[in-house]
């Protein structure tokens, strides 16, 4: 699994013009699944998320999670994350998870992060073309694959 966290004043999904969901301060969570990606990975990702500190502190130190800040996390589903720009210049996805392995990846990575930060978790709507508006604060963007733990 793949992440792009981005810590956010407020953000939205919206799917066929109309507003699906929106948060205020929180992150914004682009995922991306594989075939190879398991609960352990699931797992692994929610606990590295919900321990991450990029929240500032009293003194302006990101020191804080998102539990810390009693913060709100939008997941949308992003199977680019996994795009291969190897050969030439149109992306392959080969790598990204079909949606029979990928949908029950996405609802319980939704599911294991809302449980573990306690922060009201939303999300957009998995293979839907989606418009989603950010307000990065910070700007902090931080990217974590399972894989490398990293």
């Amino acid at each position: 699994m793949r992440v792009i966290i981005q810590k956010t004043a407020k953000a939205s999904v919206t799917i066929d013009n109309e507003e699906k969901d929106a948060i205020g301060k929180g992150m914004l969570v682009l995922l991306g699944i594989e075939d190879a990606d398991t609960r352990e990975d699931i797992d692994w990702l929610a606990g590295k998320i919900s321990r991450l500190r990029i929240f500032n502190d009293e003194n302006g130190v990101m020191n804080k999670s998102v539990q810390d800040v009693g913060g709100e996390i939008m997941v949308i589903s992003q199977f680019t994350l996994h795009a291969s720009t190897k050969k030439g210049n149109r992306p392959s996805y080969i790598r990204a998870a079909k949606p029979d392995h990928a949908v029950p990846m996405y609802e319980a990575f939704i599911k294991a992060l809302e449980e573990e930060t306690g922060c009201r978790t939303c999300s957009g709507e998995f293979g839907a073309y989606m418009q989603v508006s950010l307000t990065n604060d910070g700007p902090v963007t931080i990217m974590i694959d399972s894989k490398n733990k990293e």
